[in-house]
């Protein structure tokens, strides 16, 4: 019965290599970031110089929106890896990032949250200069709500959302750190 044990426990200790896949799966994916980061550039500087000020911002904006993403899925794959499947062996590379293997779930979960809202942020920021440049140009606005009021409405309240979101996973990793610090004291005092 104990060997029987013994190779289920081997069996479902080694399935956390069946994650490998995703993380190179994210690799890819920051592939694809380069390809379209790379796109968008050399779509943008044949035009640098007829192009507006808020164009030139936008542009910047997407370039600066594609690395946020690329730096988020490259914490993911790398903590995620050494979290869930083996650690990286890097240790006398002097290129290793100083953050790798020392960002544990719930640190990884506030980055998460923090490059996203980070994301968000430039999101709204290129809606405002999309219709600073809509007004500029004499659009139309209408005195109610036209579909580019309710569309940057929306993008405030998801962003306002994140935001809380973010403050809440700090505040209660916060807590438990300060719980984990209290039982540590208390485990240290008997």
């Amino acid at each position: 019965m104990k060997a029987l044990e013994n190779l289920l426990e081997a069996l479902i200790f080694n399935s956390r290599w069946l994650l490998a896949p995703f993380y190179l799966g994210l690799v890819i994916g920051i592939v694809m970031l380069l390809v379209k980061f790379t796109q968008e550039l050399f779509h943008v500087l044949p035009h640098i110089f007829s192009s507006s000020e808020s164009e030139v911002v936008l542009a910047v904006l997407a370039l600066v929106d594609l690395s946020l993403v690329a730096n988020l899925l490259l914490i993911v794959i790398f903590s995620g890896y050494e979290n869930f499947v083996s650690k990286i062996n890097t240790k006398g590379h002097e290129d290793r990032p100083e953050w790798m293997g020392q960002v544990d779930f719930a640190s990884l979960k506030i980055k998460v949250i923090a490059s996203i809202v980070a994301i968000s942020a430039i999101e709204l920021l290129k809606s405002f200069v999309n219709l600073s440049i809509l007004l500029k140009s004499g659009g139309d606005t209408p005195a109610i709500w036209s579909e580019a009021d309710q569309a940057i409405a929306w993008k405030v309240g998801i962003h306002v959302c994140l935001v809380v979101t973010g403050l809440l996973f700090a505040y209660m990793d916060n807590i438990s750190e300060r719980t984990h610090a209290l039982k540590h004291r208390g485990n240290a005092e008997h």
